[in-house]
């Protein structure tokens, strides 16, 4: 209900910034500059972040962004500092967002094979930004705000329930003709696209299996076309382009040490996104079927493992971590799955010695820290769980939930100072700006002989007023 509401306003907003963008044609209007795309791809981020759900595991985010960032090695200018996302939602969509901000659906990465359709994608995605194809179509009008543009943009480019339902008739034609890329856009993000791919070592044909399976998906569709189409058009002709670049060309492409690497933890992305942001009873279906052709098979009961711990069928989700482990022993995503498991069972003990065992392989994993640093604040050991939390803080990204639990440690240790600092950093991370303030001021005045915690109070507390 939370997600609909959300969506619903978000809605009331797009309707309202279209009306005022269309009716502000007298205007004078310039092409972005780097820097006002650079500004808008944040306000671009911050409203897909609140209208849809991004996906929040760490080994996801960081296998999509790894390899983004590997495909970007042979792009010698980056006008931005590029960062990838995934959204939870089963349409075959991907898009490129302003300022370097790229975007894919559970559902598109689902129907990939192999990883180098992902890296097609990926690619393509990279090509349109490097080029600056979306910059040439947003114009800024001198009355409109760049995140008013950023809001009428998400909606243009995703569709659905975040934009497209309520973009019908001529306003939908304006602003596809305006946002839709040309066939020379199309064409030299294929080219640089299909560069990129073959430098990284990757199979460009991937590009041509994801094309042929987002076609099929346009076919099969009865509500809509898939968006991915609505903004990337002539999938036919590109997937002709591609061939001729392939066949035509002749290049020589070599897998390299990075291809390998990320062709081996492919599966291991697919699982979790299955395991974790699939409908449960769908996932337990495909792992189940997978186990029935291979039983040994150590992703599908590591998969397993999770749709059960969701699904509070603790035991049984232990014993799929246990034979998985036996095929991946030092594997610190199944010590990590399985200790969660022991700790939501309330068998915390049995959790920090998996975890342990995680941190001998990499003592800076967040993910594990975390989950060591909750156990240890279950079991009612803050003085424990405290050091690992305050590690984390200086662990970029952090969740907001470890400046809470901090909170939460210090203040059962009648630490109230810093308790109320690391609430007040937590309100500011969730926008709640006059909560955060409160704790801030609670801290403040019980701190009054600690100079350093007064100074971080004060930074905190800059631009908040």
């Amino acid at each position: 209900m939370r997600v609909a509401f959300r969506r619903h306003n978000y809605c009331l907003i797009f309707i309202a910034a279209l009306l005022f963008f269309f009716n502000s044609g007298g205007f004078r209007a310039f092409a972005l500059s780097i820097e006002e795309e650079r500004k808008m791809g944040e306000q671009f981020v911050a409203q897909a972040s609140q209208a849809f759900r991004l996906v929040e595991d760490d080994f996801a985010n960081s296998y999509i962004n790894d390899l983004g960032q590997y495909l970007l090695r042979s792009l010698e200018t980056k006008p931005f500092p590029f960062q990838f996302y995934i959204i939870q939602n089963n349409d075959l969509n991907a898009f490129a967002g302003p300022g370097g901000h790229i975007f894919f659906y559970t559902g598109l990465i689902e129907v990939m094979e192999e990883v180098d359709e992902l890296a097609g994608v990926l690619s393509h995605e990279i090509a349109h930004v490097s080029a600056r194809h979306l910059a040439e179509r947003m114009e800024q009008s001198t009355m409109m705000q760049l995140a008013t543009l950023a809001g009428i943009l998400l909606g243009a480019l995703v569709g659905g329930e975040g934009g497209g339902a309520i973009m019908t008739g001529s306003m939908a034609a304006v602003m596809q003709k305006q946002l839709a890329y040309s066939r020379n856009d199309e064409r030299q993000a294929d080219q640089l696209g299909f560069k990129f791919m073959a430098e990284a070592g990757f199979d460009p044909l991937g590009m041509i299996a994801t094309l042929k399976k987002i076609q099929k998906g346009q076919m099969l569709a009865t509500n809509q076309i898939p968006t991915y189409l609505l903004t990337h058009p002539g999938g036919s002709e590109r997937i002709a382009n591609y061939e001729t670049m392939i066949y035509g060309d002749k290049p020589l492409i070599q897998e390299k040490g990075g291809t390998t690497k990320y062709r081996q933890y492919f599966p291991i992305f697919k699982t979790i996104l299955r395991a974790k942001y699939m409908d449960p009873k769908e996932a337990e279906r495909l792992f189940k079927r997978e186990l029935g052709n291979d039983p040994e098979s150590v992703w599908a009961h590591f998969g397993l493992g999770i749709v059960l711990r969701e699904m509070r069928e603790y035991q049984k989700a232990v014993d799929h971590f246990h034979k998985a482990l036996k095929g991946q022993p030092r594997s610190i995503l199944i010590l990590r799955d399985m200790a969660e498991a022991y700790r939501l069972m309330g068998r915390e003990e049995e959790a920090i010695t998996l975890l342990s065992e995680a941190l001998k392989m990499q003592p800076r994993d967040r993910s594990s820290l975390y989950l060591m640093a909750l156990s240890y604040q279950n079991m009612e050991e803050y003085g424990k769980a405290i050091p690992i939390f305050e590690k984390l803080t200086h662990m970029k990204p952090v969740k907001n939930d470890v400046f809470y639990n901090l909170g939460v440690s210090y203040g059962r240790l009648n630490r109230l100072a810093p308790a109320h600092y690391n609430f007040g950093i937590y309100f500011i991370k969730l926008g709640k700006v006059g909560k955060a303030l409160f704790h801030f001021q609670k801290a403040e005045d019980l701190s009054k002989n600690d100079p350093a915690l007064q100074r971080r109070i004060n930074k905190a507390k800059e631009g908040l007023t």
